[in-house]
């Protein structure tokens, strides 16, 4: 099975099938057959891809229903340490963080359904970081927590004083403050 459980119910590890020889690998990144065989339905009708250096970090982000995304995320060059935050009202892991490290070589994915906040953080000198959305970005539906909540407790992987977030990261709440309708549908 090429899908693991990652504790908070939902979200999953999605480690694909790689073939490999003398002359390199290949490897299907996304086959909606794969998914729909464990019962994974997915319609993905938007790719994000971003490139960045070491210590950024971006999140936590998400956008409200009815525009919330879920996210196949996974990294094309470098590594980062990917995070993702329970925000489902009524989710017995509310409020919980996952943490894993996806790299180009490891090919790992994540995939995180809705309701939760998701960022990662690059600890390589650069890192490509590619996701698939089932929703279009929304400006007016973005929300976020902070990524330093010591309510968290999070290891980005990186010193936080080198980190490099952007200005609208920096003013976001933390999560006993945030605002989001996201429901936990068990």
């Amino acid at each position: 099975m090429p899908f693991t459980a990652t504790g908070l119910p939902g979200l999953l590890i999605y480690e694909p099938k790689v073939f490999g020889d003398h002359r390199g690998y290949f490897f299907e990144s996304y086959n909606a057959n794969t998914f729909q065989a464990e019962g994974i339905d997915y319609n993905f009708v938007q790719d994000n891809q971003a490139r960045s250096t070491y210590g950024v970090l971006r999140g936590l982000h998400y956008q409200l229903e009815p525009y919330a995304q879920t996210k196949l995320i996974r990294v094309l060059e470098g590594r980062i340490i990917d995070v993702v935050v329970d925000i489902r009202t009524g989710s017995p892991t509310y409020g919980k963080s996952f943490t894993i490290e996806l790299n180009a070589d490891n090919k790992l994915q994540l995939l995180v359904p809705k309701g939760f906040a998701h960022g990662y953080a690059v600890i390589s000198d650069t890192a490509e970081v590619m996701y698939k959305c089932d929703n279009f970005y929304q400006k007016g539906s973005e929300g976020g927590i902070i990524f330093n909540d010591p309510a968290l407790g999070i290891d980005w992987g990186i010193d936080l004083k080198d980190a490099v977030v952007s200005e609208k990261d920096l003013i976001l709440p933390k999560l006993a403050d945030i605002t989001h309708n996201f429901v936990f549908n068990s």
